[in-house]
């Protein structure tokens, strides 16, 4: 069965998304870092993420000469969305159905793992659901003081395991995590 990886970057204050109005700036991504998730999206069966994510993300990388565009454009992609009437961003399907039981539907089917990519409102539904089976956080050496926390309403405390462990010169720390 394929497993669900969140992968989300947030401030050393733990939010994922800063103030309105606010830039959400930081350093740049160490390329050992980069080297590291493209590695671990290139392997990824599909995507998914949330209605506004898609929205930001597949004009963007449709676009982006980046090395990270190539896999994010050529692995399916499945936008989780009630409101969404059509899914523009070639390979992408729209799920509208119950959360647990469409995430159930794309653990079963064959192939990489299912990359999660957010906004803060459906990494937070994912989380409270109990649907991650791990979190990739790279926390950039930044504090907002405010925003969209990545974790918000779960029912009890969710006791991670250290999987991975790295920092980079420039501040910016990647963690791999595994619900315990």
């Amino acid at each position: 069965m394929r497993k669900v990886v969140l992968i989300m970057a947030m401030s050393i204050d733990g939010y994922v998304v800063g103030p309105e109005g606010m830039p959400t700036g930081g350093s740049p991504e160490p390329a050992e870092l980069k080297r590291w998730k493209l590695d671990r999206i290139r392997r990824a069966g599909t995507h998914i993420m949330g209605r506004v994510s898609y929205e930001e993300m597949g004009p963007y990388w449709q676009k982006s000469d980046d090395a990270y565009a190539e896999p994010m454009n050529d692995i399916p992609k499945v936008v989780f969305s009630k409101t969404l009437k059509e899914a523009t961003w070639p390979d992408s399907t729209i799920a509208k159905g119950d959360l647990h039981e469409e995430i159930s539907r794309l653990k079963k089917q064959r192939g990489g793992e299912i990359i999660a990519w957010g906004g803060a409102s459906f990494a937070q539904a994912l989380s409270k659901a109990g649907l991650i089976d791990e979190y990739v956080i790279v926390t950039r050496p930044v504090a907002y003081g405010g925003g969209k926390p990545l974790f918000s309403g779960l029912p009890a405390a969710l006791t991670l395991n250290v999987l991975v462990t790295a920092a980079y010169d420039n501040g910016t720390m990647l963690r791999v995590y595994a619900p315990g």
